[in-house]
């Protein structure tokens, strides 16, 4: 009882100490892929109208025209969501019986190629929609080879751990832009529809005991192994005794052996450090659910997000941007709020969590009560020249 006692109040420090600096480690990412993907809407595609003419997975069941009623689209969004989900859902389960087989230079490969596509094909249709809106002068054999380039340096940064975490990073957000941004094109009915629709879909994927991403996860758990995915990982920074420790990429899981650079300010420590949100290891025993990491907002070390989280979040935005600039506004501070949401959730519970449900429904709730609310009431004001 005494030990018990003692632990809490170091738990909450723990909690306070960290909070802060783990959000932002999260947030700063997130908020570029956000930015960049409503800087991308506000010059490319300011009428959103024009989203109806982009085919997809997405749209595959039912395509949404302005003169369709407001039921018809509403059906024809939930039809298009389910087969999304259920594309995504077989995909995913897929992937679970690939690993399970021991596919994993395959699923690598695979990888590679998808990356490669997205920097390629999708980066390259945006840079020439640039060039054109800014009358860049490039040849097209120079932009070829700069395109090339540059979407191979990208496939090696993203399944190399050698390269600078920093460029690895990078070249995450730059994906999830470019996925974002071919996703705000959807139209408004099917995109709305749709974030919810995977919004519960990663939270029973990921909760459930049968959930393909749970399964995935323990998988790669009781094998010791990394699973190929698209990843961003935020690195924690822990000091002590005015020393500071900076994780890195790591090398070899199964290698324990502390091999530490000693400097005057930075330690660097090869092998992985474990640092929970709320340290109570001498009080509760390890097993598979407390270190469950990879999915949404993992407990142990760093805080990892999933990219398909970057995607949709900036897709939420991306959609209000077409609207207004105050239903952004309004979208981020919830998407943000959501995270905040979710970091306290993780701190708490000690398990993987999904980080989609919670700030996709506030951005959803918050979009719709800016759009119907909030406009009208600023609208009256400025116009009777009422100041607040």
């Amino acid at each position: 009882m005494d030990r018990n006692h003692h632990q809490r109040p170091r738990s909450s420090s723990s909690i306070l100490d960290s909070l802060g600096e783990e959000l932002i480690g999260i947030l700063t990412p997130v908020s570029i892929c956000m930015f960049t993907v409503v800087l991308l809407v506000c010059l490319l595609n300011s009428d959103p109208s024009s989203s109806s003419s982009f085919s997809s997975i997405a749209t595959a069941a039912y395509s949404e025209t302005d003169s369709d009623s407001p039921w018809d689209k509403l059906l024809g969004a939930l039809l298009n969501s389910l087969v999304f989900v259920a594309a995504i859902t077989a995909a995913t389960f897929l992937l679970v019986l690939l690993f399970y087989l021991r596919c994993v230079a395959f699923l690598k490969l695979y990888m590679g190629f998808s990356a490669f596509v997205v920097l390629a094909n999708l980066g390259g249709e945006i840079s020439v929609l640039l060039i054109d809106r800014f009358r860049l002068p490039i040849d097209a054999v120079t932009f070829s080879i700069l395109l090339f380039n540059f979407s191979v340096v990208g496939v090696f940064a993203v399944f190399l751990s050698r390269f600078s975490i920093l460029i690895t990073q990078g070249y995450l957000v730059v994906i999830g832009v470019l996925v974002a941004y071919f996703f705000t094109m959807l139209p408004e009915w099917t995109t709305w529809v749709l974030l919810v629709a995977l919004a519960v879909y990663d939270l029973a994927a990921v909760l459930l005991p049968v959930g393909p991403l749970r399964l995935l996860v323990e998988m790669a758990i009781s094998r010791d192994e990394d699973i190929p995915a698209l990843v961003y990982e935020a690195r924690p920074v822990i000091r002590n005794n005015n020393l500071v420790q900076r994780r890195v990429w790591r090398e070899q899981r199964s290698n324990h052996n502390d091999d530490v650079e000693n400097s005057e300010a930075v330690t660097v420590v090869r092998s992985e450090i474990s640092v929970p949100l709320i340290d109570d290891s001498s009080s509760r025993p390890e097993s598979s659910e407390t270190f469950l990491e990879g999915i949404g907002l993992g407990s142990s070390g760093a805080i990892k997000l999933g990219l398909g989280d970057f995607i949709f979040y900036s897709v939420l935005v991306g959609r209000a941007a077409m609207y207004d600039l105050m239903t952004v506004y309004a979208c981020y501070l919830a998407i943000i709020a959501g995270l905040g949401v979710t970091l306290m959730l993780l701190s708490v519970y000690q398990k993987a969590l999904p980080a989609l449900p919670v700030s996709i429904m506030l951005g959803v709730v918050f979009y719709f009560l800016a759009r119907l609310f909030l406009e009208v009431f600023v609208v009256q004001c400025s116009s009777n020249l009422v100041m607040f």
